[in-house]
């Protein structure tokens, strides 16, 4: 369908919740009308079969935060935004009553979730044009040296045939347009986490991520990070500490909800070589980031096998589900206090450091033998940077049925003794406070 200039458009925002470096700004003139929506499915806030929700209380703490901003760095360009609580179908009818609107814009997604919710909009609105993007990417698909189907299935080849160019488009500048300002009878305010069901949030004085969403917050902490601070200068060295802000970029929650695009923390790192310093510390912030885009190119190219017990490699094993086994790994109960300090971190905080994350699923899944699906739900629950395709992607490779070409096993004693010989962490998390009367 052709769209002229001065049309109804409506921007649909899933996972790319930022008006910097948008694709969106392409689709848009400023004869246009436009509103711009967000809507939390029901689904989300509801328990899985295995008794959490499938959005816990930090994930969505981090939600609404990230979308009162996005709702206010609209609002320079007079794009007024709405918040739904309900199916995205229903949403869509609600707003074509009153703005029949005749193009839609979004992140193009492909997970079967996300499909079948865009499946339901498409087949109510046949004669709707649709303007999608690839907007999570470093470097897009079509840009790869290589079709999807021929994606290595082995992160290292993958790597060496990427970084021979390094394919990142330029950053895109926002716009400096004002469009006519719409005011439609739905729903502006962004609820509050207690609004969507869940207890009041205190945030935990010993959090390794006491920071909030957004994307102003999350362009403030790139640039302290990288210039400031200048930390990416030592990025490899850290990378493993398990205590307190300063370890890792912690960028990774801006980028799993697209308040935060990795093109421009990519510019910014080659920005900072150029001018700075270019260390294997700088080099390997861009090397965590294709292992980024490496889980997003598997799960295309691999669909539901991602999510199904025998994943990607269609390789079984003797999965088992032992409810004392899983509740004593949620609660810390295990005989590792090195397993316990870090799922209490992540049941008290929502963060768990990338040492811990990959010492627990190999307990969970290589030593207990549980299926790996339900660490992977309880990832999704309460990992503020979750990303459907990092987490599962992870899940796949620390079990056994991903892209792991060793199919490794940690030993969780040596990796305690390697990355908390002195026991700060543990004592941190395993120490009961004393409360001083």
């Amino acid at each position: 369908m052709l769209v002229e200039k001065g049309s109804k458009k409506i921007i649909w925002f899933r996972n790319n919740l930022r008006t910097h470096d948008a694709a969106f700004w392409n689709h848009i003139q400023k004869e246009d009308e436009v509103i711009a929506f967000y809507c939390l499915e029901p689904e989300w806030l509801k328990p899985t079969s295995f008794g959490w929700k499938k959005m816990e209380v930090f994930r969505a703490q981090f939600l609404v935060e990230t979308l009162q901003e996005l709702q206010l760095q609209l609002s320079k360009n007079n794009i007024s935004f709405y918040f739904f609580h309900c199916h995205a179908i229903q949403a869509f009818e609600e707003i074509y009553s009153s703005f029949p609107f005749d193009t839609i814009i979004s992140q193009k997604e492909w997970t079967q979730e996300e499909v079948e919710v865009e499946n339901k909009v498409r087949t109510a609105f046949p004669n709707v044009s649709w303007k999608t993007d690839y907007d999570q990417f470093l470097i897009e698909p079509a840009q790869l040296p290589f079709s999807l189907n021929d994606l290595p299935d082995v992160f290292t080849s993958y790597r060496k045939k990427v970084e021979q160019k390094w394919a990142v488009k330029a950053v895109q500048s926002k716009p400096n347009i004002l469009f006519k300002k719409l005011n439609l009878p739905f729903s502006s305010s962004i609820p509050t986490i207690e609004e969507l069901g869940h207890s009041s949030l205190q945030v935990d004085e010993r959090s390794a991520f006491p920071c909030k969403g957004g994307e102003s917050k999350a362009l403030q902490h790139l640039k302290k990070y990288i210039w400031e601070h200048q930390q990416i200068t030592t990025y490899k060295e850290t990378r493993n500490e398990l205590v307190g802000i300063q370890y890792s970029t912690k960028l990774a929650p801006w980028l799993a909800n697209g308040s935060l695009s990795v093109r421009t923390v990519y510019h910014e790192v080659r920005k900072f070589e150029q001018e700075v310093l270019e260390n294997d510390s700088t080099y390997w912030v861009l090397f965590e980031l294709l292992w980024r885009d490496f889980f997003k190119c598997v799960s295309i190219k691999y669909g539901n096998q991602l999510f199904q017990l025998s994943g990607i490699l269609n390789r079984n094993y003797n999965w088992k589900r032992n409810e004392k086994v899983i509740a004593d790994w949620i609660n810390g109960n295990t005989r590792y206090d090195f397993i316990n300090a870090n799922m209490l971190e992540l049941k008290n905080t929502g963060w768990m450091s990338n040492r811990g994350r990959q010492n627990v699923a190999s307990y969970f899944a290589k030593e207990m033998e549980q299926d790996w699906r339900i660490g992977a739900s309880y990832f999704e629950a309460f990992l503020i940077d979750y990303d459907v395709h990092s987490n599962y992607g992870n899940w796949n490779y620390l079990a056994g049925v991903g892209n792991d070409p060793r199919d490794r096993k940690f030993n969780i004693e040596l990796q305690a003794k390697n990355y908390d010989n002195f026991h700060v962490f543990r004592n941190l998390w395993l120490t009961k406070k004393v409360v001083e009367l």
